[in-house]
């Protein structure tokens, strides 16, 4: 069994775990809403999952299996808004070019339902194909979850499928409002984990 370790934000730790993510979701209802064509979706992913990894290993954590088949990305959210990502509009424009704009709409989306309260925010928990299915993502959330559980901490996610929704709520999420519905696109469920579930 592979240990879980704490990725350090050193040159080409965000890359990394941004191509991980990339490849873990290109599949998904959602991915395929933000960025239709195929080969936009392989261009475009990576440097956008890097972007949000980068801040992620600035004002979070992010754990990683040894072997880096799985990863987790969490951000630690205080009384204030998640912090900005410097120029995030320019680096988006630059790399999506015209699939800008439905990305803009899903982050202005989420954002609007973020809840204030202080939490720690999983961003991406990611699973490459050929690894899942053997309780990785649950090692990376269970391991989490204890010290969350332990600091007395809540947790606060966006599930981007009915799928991973079942997952997290064997987890002790609970939905938090209606899903989130992208224009023409799939739901996504705002998800709430209690400091003590």
């Amino acid at each position: 069994m592979t240990e879980i370790i704490r990725v350090q934000n050193t040159p080409g730790a965000a890359e990394t775990i941004g191509a991980i993510i990339a490849t873990s979701f290109h599949e998904q209802e959602i991915s395929a809403w933000m960025i239709p064509p195929d080969d936009d979706r392989r261009r475009v992913m990576p440097p956008f999952f890097s972007m949000i990894t980068e801040s992620a290993l600035i004002h979070g954590e992010v754990h990683a299996t040894a072997d880096m088949s799985a990863v987790a990305v969490w951000f630690h959210k205080g009384a204030g808004p998640l912090p900005e990502i410097p120029d995030r509009d320019a680096r988006v424009e630059a790399f999506a070019g015209p699939h800008a704009e439905r990305i803009g709409q899903m982050g202005e989306e989420m954002d609007g339902r973020h809840p204030h309260d202080p939490h720690h925010y999983l961003a991406f928990l990611a699973v490459l194909p050929g690894h899942q299915g053997r309780k990785t993502g649950t090692r990376l959330l269970e391991e989490y979850h204890r010290g969350l559980d332990e600091a007395g901490i809540p947790a606060y996610l966006e599930a981007s499928s009915t799928h991973s929704r079942r997952l997290y709520l064997r987890h002790g999420y609970q939905d938090l409002g209606d899903p989130i519905f992208m224009p023409d696109g799939p739901p996504m469920f705002p998800m709430w984990r209690p400091s003590n579930p």
